[in-house]
């Protein structure tokens, strides 16, 4: 199933957790920080301006994005966790 979003909206499939420590220590689930990294997979149509035309979205399908800690909403869709948020909550795109 695709998940479409409306408006500014963004959907973004978080990247895994880092398994090990840089030294080397395997980490069980409940040490692992969720990362602020993902992909985004679908993007809505733009922010809607007062005249009633669309902004144009600064991420497209693909991008590797960064994002605060608590962004978006998390859903689950076909047994995959992923995060619907404003493009507003996206700090950054990694090139």
């Amino acid at each position: 199933m695709r998940v479409v979003p409306l408006g500014d909206k963004v959907v973004v499939k978080r990247l895994q957790a880092d398994e090990r420590t840089p030294g080397g220590i395997v980490l069980p689930d409940s040490a692992k920080e969720k990362p602020q990294q993902g992909r985004v997979l679908s993007v809505g149509d733009g922010r809607l301006l007062p005249d009633g035309s669309r902004t144009k979205p600064q991420v497209t399908e693909g991008d590797r994005v960064l994002f605060s800690n608590y962004a978006g909403s998390e859903v689950v869709v076909d047994d995959d966790e992923l995060l619907v948020m404003s493009e507003d909550d996206i700090l950054a795109v990694l090139r």
